[in-house]
């Protein structure tokens, strides 16, 4: 069932909606049941191995592109090993391919053949892609500062592209305007994006041998990595798979961070402006979510991160140096990993997790600026 948090009320999800039909704002869905490792689909790769906890989405009938199954891996960082999981590695290159895969087969599979999405980038790049696999009509509406790597992959899978003059913000209210014409596929809005991020909670899980990290670092946009997390590890303690919660460190970029102010300030601020960042893909002057968000990072004794600029070119200089081909938007989650590191809240021995959630070659211009590096090494006959 859709359930209105703030009311109580709740509705069927044979009828799909974005927002909730009494009070128009953000939807949940009940919470979900107790997962044990015994209802893992073992046939099954990438995030339908956990098909028992997805709702709204039946998985044999499902079209998956392989989303899901990204390796973790053990890396340096600043002389302390931890694991990287490499969220980028989905098939349009970002973390984003989990939720739109699920919310995207239940949507066809209630009948809308037409959808409408507003994103900076890896969102509407996912959107298109999997309206793609499934055949429906899409239309991306984005802000006109949008990478243009990001442009064309959504072109490219067939979407229409809207360019909105102004913010972030100014593209969702566009999408939104064209009401009854095709279904807002919000990944901000939906709750069934978040039954697809939650997969990344239990993938992790699975991969550290059924246990779970003491810290999980992630960047933060609209939370749904923080939620999502926060949802798989809820019924992996309900059923007794886990006894405690990980720590959630998500990091926000100081220039363009809504959550990050309402943390540092205790309530929420009316962000009026916000700064260009080189993380453009969690650059937001709103926080949708965030009384829930701000709940499920204080309920496991973690923080909201801010960064710098500087800290995040800094971050993508050093992955890129280890061989990780990131976009600016993940290094925030690196070089809030470092500040924890150094303010001793990562400490030496925890095991630490930090999610990488979209590949650089969405971002090659910016990544150029940063390291300077167009003419290296290029050997010329």
């Amino acid at each position: 069932m859709y359930i209105n948090p703030r009311t109580g009320n709740t509705w069927p999800i044979e009828t799909p909606v974005w927002r909730a039909p009494d009070d128009l704002g953000t939807v949940a869905l009940v919470p979900g049941p107790a997962f044990t490792r015994d209802l893992i689909e073992r046939g099954q790769r990438g995030i339908w191995r956990y098909a028992a906890a997805i709702r709204g989405c039946c998985a044999h009938r499902a079209k998956s592109l392989g989303e899901g199954g990204t390796p973790l891996i053990a890396v340096r960082w600043n002389a302390q090993t931890v694991h990287a999981k490499l969220d980028y590695l989905n098939p349009s290159g970002s973390f984003k391919d989990r939720g739109a895969a699920v919310l995207l087969n239940y949507l066809s599979g209630h009948g809308v053949r037409s959808v409408v999405e507003d994103s900076s980038g890896n969102a509407g790049a996912a959107c298109a892609t999997y309206a793609a696999a499934l055949g429906m009509q899409c239309k991306i509406f984005i802000p006109d500062s949008a990478p243009a790597a990001k442009r064309l992959q959504i072109l490219a899978m067939g979407a229409e592209i809207c360019e909105v003059q102004g913010t972030r913000e100014d593209a969702s209210i566009a999408a939104q305007c064209l009401g009854g014409e095709a279904f807002y596929a919000s990944n901000n809005h939906q709750p069934f994006f978040l039954e697809g991020a939650k997969t990344i909670g239990y993938e992790i899980w699975e991969q550290l041998g059924f246990s779970i990290p003491d810290v999980l670092i992630t960047p933060l946009g609209q939370g749904a990595n923080v939620l999502g997390t926060h949802y798989a590890w809820a019924e992996l303690r309900k059923s007794g798979e886990i006894a405690r919660l990980p720590r959630l460190y998500a990091v926000q970029a100081r220039n363009a961070g809504p959550y990050l102010a309402a943390w540092e300030l205790g309530s929420f601020p009316a962000l009026t402006e916000i700064l260009p960042t080189i993380a453009d893909g969690i650059a937001a002057r709103t926080a949708i979510r965030l009384v829930e968000v701000s709940a499920a990072i204080a309920h496991s004794e973690g923080e909201i991160v801010g960064v710098t600029e500087t800290e995040i070119a800094s971050a993508l200089r050093q992955a890129l140096a280890g061989g990780l081909y990131i976009e600016p938007t993940s290094a925030t989650a690196l070089a809030g990993l470092t500040k924890l590191q150094r303010s001793g809240q990562v400490r030496p021995g925890e095991r630490a997790v930090v999610i990488l959630t979209g590949s650089g070659l969405k971002a090659a211009t910016v990544i150029g600026d940063i390291v300077q590096a167009v003419d290296w090494n290029v050997q010329r006959p």
